[in-house]
């Protein structure tokens, strides 16, 4: 590994970008992991971008992060997915546990690039966002725990060192929390069941724990279920802009696809490349004002979070409800106007309609959303 020459930054990104986007689409195709990208953030570090300078990472803010994760996105966004989810582990959750276990997951991501996401969701449960107990079970044993369960969409796990697992204690009031498991633990089964539309190369299998040993040292945050409250903001403003800059991403590499192919199509009735047409205009004008409008609330949401300016949590909500609305909107009318060509699997348009399509399943959904926003407004003065 070497350390993350953040002078050449821009360099290092254009080369992963160019490389990841080369294997996408055979990685889609197959569903298969893409492990050699991950060798490659982690030759030049990026994989501990988000881990304490102190403890030998990049300790970089939001800003840094959010171009970093743009650059992967455009080149293959199950990578970037991955890569948010560690990145938001060692930004945002581990820095809030003992130090012993924040020194072995710290050195580990810097010297090997151990890769660490938490593993929430459940067959009856869903997401824990709506409330409920996770039936994830910790038994209490000599020095630590047993784990058992079921965990869904467990992003990753094909290349995943560490799981942070999400689990209730069978205590007689039992606490809720995490469980920081290696993968290589005894008793963990994963079941190879991702076959999704899109984000095919995410690895979102299912993973079941049978007995699996936790020492206690390993359980860093437990506590009773009302105790549980919502993000902070600074929490927030790190999850909305990064899983959105993803989503962000495949539709301006959507836009410069259309772009390109206008251009260069000349049908022999025509004389002309389409993009001479004032109807192709049109289309690429709405395109570019709605990646303008999430480019701009991104950009200034991250500038306000780094600067310790959080927005509220209403505001952010909105915006991944909007960027979300915009990433879908943008593939489906480069679509509407490419027709067959945009639907062939030879190039790479209808594999990024199917990548943004799974931008409304991440936590908050819209309905949520749009609740919260509207119960602000009524609450606002006037």
């Amino acid at each position: 590994m070497s350390a993350i020459n953040f002078d050449r930054l821009g360099e290092i990104l254009e080369t992963l970008t160019e490389a990841f986007e080369a294997s996408a689409a055979a990685h889609d195709r197959d569903a298969s992991f893409p492990f050699e990208n991950f060798e490659l953030l982690h030759r030049h570090g990026l994989l501990a971008l988000t881990v304490a300078a102190s403890h030998g990472g990049g300790g970089a803010n939001l800003t840094t992060t959010a171009r970093v994760v743009r650059a992967v996105a455009r080149g293959e966004p199950s990578t970037a997915l991955v890569l948010v989810m560690q990145y938001l582990s060692h930004r945002i959750v581990i820095p809030e546990w003992p130090e012993s276990l924040r020194n072995v997951l710290a050195e580990d991501a810097v010297r090997r690039g151990g890769l660490i996401n938490a593993l929430r969701v459940e067959p009856e449960l869903g997401t824990p966002a709506r409330g409920g107990m996770p039936a994830t079970t910790a038994r209490r044993v000599p020095d630590g725990w047993r784990l058992s369960g079921t965990k869904i969409y467990s992003t990753g796990i094909p290349a995943l060192r560490w799981l942070n697992v999400w689990a209730s204690t069978d205590e007689s009031d039992p606490r809720i929390g995490y469980f920081v498991v290696p993968r290589d633990s005894a008793g963990i089964t994963v079941h190879e069941t991702w076959n999704h539309l899109g984000m095919r190369a995410s690895g979102s299998h299912d993973v079941v724990f049978y007995e699996v040993f936790v020492p206690v040292t390993h359980a860093p945050d437990l506590r009773a279920p009302a105790q549980w409250a919502e993000r902070g903001p600074d929490e927030l403003s790190w999850m909305i802009v990064l899983q959105n800059v993803i989503y962000d991403a495949v539709a301006e590499a959507t836009r410069d696809w259309l772009v390109r192919y206008l251009l260069d199509r000349t049908p022999t009735n025509l004389g002309a490349p389409l993009a001479s047409l004032p109807r192709f205009q049109e289309a690429v004008g709405e395109i570019e004002a709605r990646l303008l409008t999430n480019r701009t609330l991104l950009d200034a949401a991250t500038q306000a979070a780094d600067r310790g300016a959080h927005w509220p949590a209403d505001r952010m909500l909105l915006v991944k409800h909007t960027v979300t609305t915009n990433v879908i909107a943008v593939t489906s009318r480069a679509l509407e106007i490419t027709g067959n060509p945009g639907l062939s699997r030879h190039n790479p348009l209808e594999r990024h309609h199917r990548n943004v399509l799974c931008s409304r399943i991440h936590t908050p959904q819209d309905d949520m959303i749009l609740q919260a926003a509207g119960r602000a407004a009524f609450t606002r003065p006037r």
